[in-house]
């Protein structure tokens, strides 16, 4: 068998004969012609496809056609199979030539491609940004004229399981001195019925101040076994130390934490702590009551923000008993960034980093009401977070300010 010939990529642009070109574009009425389904363009496309086939089958045979070479040589040529291809500039047809044995493989079109340049990548990116197969089928009609079909793009984001299961268990940093920790709730199918189902994310901070989301979790019930399968995961793809983690309260999550990481502080979002204390305020003293509870927060001290609290619930707690319980219960949680300077408790005292990230999660699965599926789900997240995290090249803000005073807090742990 003869072997195919390497040929390297030339840097040279090739020159055209300028009269053939002319003489070309004369055979149309409109010169736009040449670029539509049916003009000069496909048609060139075609004619190169098709001879690179044969030049392939003429390889694989070892003589060219025709040549009486092949006579009596064990196989030879066997017509064609027509088979139509789905282009970005719309359906090119081809005919595939045969060998009489059947030991051909083709290797510039496999024998079961129905696609051809990125049509693949296309619909990765369509489905990415949210949108349903129907839009997708009828983006790829409008723009390349090319017919789609359902199971198709079904097969294609398919493929993307194996790179979400590949990206769940890469090996990760050995320290993230923050990761903020917040879930979506997707609809999904499940057993015939339709439920809600929790994807949780954890956002971490590595030493650069470089925000990296670690992993996504599903669950139907949240609590401390959930969370103490979630952190071992994340300790057995090489983190060994997390400074602090920012919750919005999730049940079971200190307890898991100590568990795994027992050096870890948990830090409550105070912006959630504000939000829910609000709840069961009116218009009218709204305002009076976030004046207050920003008094303990913001407070330079312990000390001052426990005085603050006090003050608070002397004031309030006759109308709205609820909101001080609620913080005498979760104090030891909402402290932890008084033992910390200005420049890092803007970085721990609120999920911003995190929520801001479900906001844009949550504009690209708005289509979806319900996912067949949690794959169906998990693949659209990830796809989307390619796309998101495109976006995250600066370290978060005074962030060499926060690591300095980490470097003195944690130096033992950081070396």
């Amino acid at each position: 068998m003869l072997k195919p010939k390497v040929i390297k990529k030339s840097t040279v642009k090739p020159s055209f004969d300028n009269d053939l070109l002319d003489s070309l574009i004369k055979q149309y009425d409109d010169p736009m012609d040449i670029f539509r389904q049916d003009g000069l363009m496909m048609q060139f496309k075609q004619a190169i496809v098709e001879r690179m086939l044969n030049g392939e089958l003429t390889t694989e045979l070892g003589y060219e056609k025709n040549d009486p070479a092949g006579n009596n040589s064990g196989n030879s040529r066997n017509g064609y199979t027509e088979k139509t291809l789905k282009c970005n500039d719309g359906n090119l047809p081809i005919k595939v030539p045969r060998d009489r044995n059947g030991d051909f493989e083709p290797k510039i079109i496999p024998k079961n491609q129905t696609r051809f340049d990125d049509m693949d990548e296309k619909i990765i990116s369509l489905y990415a940004r949210g949108m349903s197969t129907r839009d997708i089928q009828d983006q790829l009609k409008d723009l390349y004229h090319v017919d789609v079909s359902a199971t198709l793009i079904s097969n294609v984001t398919d493929e993307v399981i194996d790179a979400v299961k590949s990206w769940q268990s890469r090996p990760l940093d050995k320290i993230y001195p923050i990761v903020y920790m917040d879930a979506l709730v997707i609809k999904v199918q499940q057993d015939k019925r339709v439920i809600n189902k929790a994807f949780y994310l954890a956002l971490g901070v590595n030493t650069e101040g470089n925000k990296e989301l670690l992993g996504i979790w599903i669950s139907e019930n949240e609590g401390a076994k959930f969370w103490l399968n979630v952190l071992t995961e994340i300790k057995n793809r090489g983190v060994s130390d997390i400074f602090i983690t920012c919750v919005d309260g999730l049940t079971g999550f200190p307890e898991a934490i100590e568990t795994v990481f027992p050096k870890t502080r948990v830090q409550l979002c105070i912006v959630h702590m504000v939000r829910n204390s609000l709840r069961f305020v009116g218009w009218k003293e709204r305002k009076a009551v976030a004046a207050d509870l920003r008094a303990i927060y913001t407070a330079d001290t312990i000390d001052a923000a426990e005085l603050a609290l006090t003050s608070f619930c002397e004031k309030w707690d006759k109308a709205f008993p609820a909101i001080g319980k609620s913080w005498l219960a979760h104090w030891n949680h909402i402290t932890p960034i008084f033992d910390y300077s200005k420049e890092i408790r803007k970085v721990i005292y609120t999920t911003n980093a995190i929520e801001s990230l479900n906001g844009s999660l949550r504009k690209v699965i708005k289509n979806k009401r319900v996912f067949p599926s949690d794959d169906a789900a998990l693949k659209l997240l990830y796809l989307a977070l390619q796309n998101i995290s495109k976006k995250w090249t600066m370290a978060l803000h005074n962030w060499k300010d926060a690591m300095n005073q980490f470097s003195i807090m944690y130096e033992d742990r950081l070396n």
